[in-house]
């Protein structure tokens, strides 16, 4: 395929958003770290930010996934899309869970804190574990299925959910041929009006990023990162090796330069780094990937699936999380006990999102099946799990949008003439 996307502009060459970003992330760790008082008071700006992009998120993926579904001339195809995608996401999503488990085994980043289980205290961790119980396998299964056909919109905001309806809506808009054309076009229309409001909001993103990086230095503090720079270095490098190592690897029997994707992504990354949620860049990542020449109809179906079943930096802090958990308790586990919660968290991990402190909540919903590790020892990470989110949140980003141009590729639905030259930045 050699033709782009024709719905979308030309690329801006020259955006120093990235730069902004980083200026602003920057001088919000210089506020949160000289000034905590004031750092700790800017969460609100954080969240206002992140806010305005969340709204935009359900109408741009109902918009995408429906004038999508409703372009295909084949079904079929949207099953290959969800099938391919689903055994993508089960095998990269695995193996980040298996690294997190054999780094843990490796290093053991929890051996020597000895902590006496019975100093721990309930009370800061008690909120996510009531968060974990709540969200069972069953009732998250249940909870995918809207109450009604807005509440998707203005209920809880799932992503599942809307993407849900938006099939099922652009399944029977195809199936009403001509009939549904006119419907299709002004979603079209409407679909770039959205785009264009998104882009005005992350004009705003080096503020969001700032107050969120002073917010979280103010809080807690550079001093709360010493006992555990250990636990935090490990799962650095273990994210970084994984991204450039196996999607890495990924990315060079696709066919693309994983490096040069970076760069080509690096506002959007920026943005996530700042705010250490994926969610920030969402809608910027899938109209990046349409300009790069992946298909609107696999971008609309596999970037919203990814962002609770694809969600790799999360996988590799389940795994090594718990193990050091179990480490600095002296509780040794066996190879069954450690099986267990492989097998637990492939299942829990599926529900979590790109939303900060979700990982931390699916942490606890693993832990929970073994009994041997009291819930109480995530108070030992409480204080930093906010600084590794930063990480989750990228390693997550990156992986989604290199599934989507694998995914894209196996279905012969990219633009490879056009990714080349956006990649490489030639015309």
């Amino acid at each position: 395929m050699t033709t782009p996307d024709p719905s979308l502009p030309p690329v801006k060459k020259g955006s120093r958003l990235y730069l902004y970003v980083l200026i602003g992330v920057v001088i919000g760790s210089l506020i949160g770290w000289l000034f905590p008082e004031f750092g700790s008071k800017c969460d609100p700006i954080a969240k206002a930010f992140i806010a305005l992009i969340k709204m935009m998120i359900g109408p741009i993926i109902f918009c995408t996934v429906v004038h999508g579904i409703a372009g295909m001339s084949d079904m079929r195809a949207l099953g290959r899309v969800g099938g391919k995608a689903f055994i993508y996401f089960e095998v990269v999503s695995s193996l980040a869970l298996v690294i997190g488990l054999c780094v843990a085994n490796l290093f053991t980043p929890g051996a020597g804190f000895h902590v006496d289980p019975a100093t721990l205290s309930m009370n800061e961790v008690s909120g996510f574990t009531q968060r974990a119980a709540d969200q069972s396998f069953a009732q998250y299964a249940l909870h995918i299925i809207p109450k009604t056909f807005f509440d998707a919109f203005t209920g809880s905001g799932d992503v599942l959910q809307i993407l849900l309806i938006a099939i099922l809506f652009g399944v029977a808009l195809a199936a009403m041929g001509e009939r549904g054309r006119p419907v299709h076009v002004i979603l079209e229309v409407f679909n770039g009006g959205l785009f264009g409001v998104v882009n005005l909001i992350m004009k705003l993103a080096p503020i969001g990023a700032g107050a969120a990086m002073a917010f979280t230095l103010g809080k807690y503090g550079v001093d709360s990162l010493k006992p555990l720079v250990f636990l935090m270095f490990t799962f650095y490098v273990t994210c970084a090796v994984f991204i450039f190592g196996v999607l890495g690897l990924i990315a060079r029997f696709t066919g693309f330069s994983l490096w040069r994707f970076l760069v080509y992504i690096k506002d959007e990354l920026m943005t996530v780094l700042g705010t250490s949620s994926s969610e920030t860049a969402l809608v910027p990542l899938m109209e990046k990937l349409q300009r790069l020449g992946c298909s609107k109809s696999v971008v609309g179906v596999v970037v919203p699936a990814g962002y609770s079943f694809n969600l790799d930096g999360t996988n590799i802090y389940l795994t090594l999380a718990a193990l050091f958990v179990a480490q600095a308790l002296d509780i040794p586990l066996t190879l069954t006990q450690e099986l267990t919660i492989l097998g637990v968290a492939m299942l829990t991990s599926k529900g979590a999102s790109g939303v900060t402190g979700a990982g931390f909540v699916t942490l606890a919903a693993t832990l929970a099946v073994v009994p041997d590790i009291p819930v109480a020892g995530l108070a030992l990470i409480l204080g930093v799990d906010r600084f590794m989110s930063e990480m989750r949140a990228l390693t997550n980003f990156i992986g989604n949008g290199v599934a989507t141009i694998v995914v894209s590729r196996w279905e012969k639905a990219l633009y490879l003439t056009t990714m080349q030259k956006e990649l490489t930045g030639s015309k």
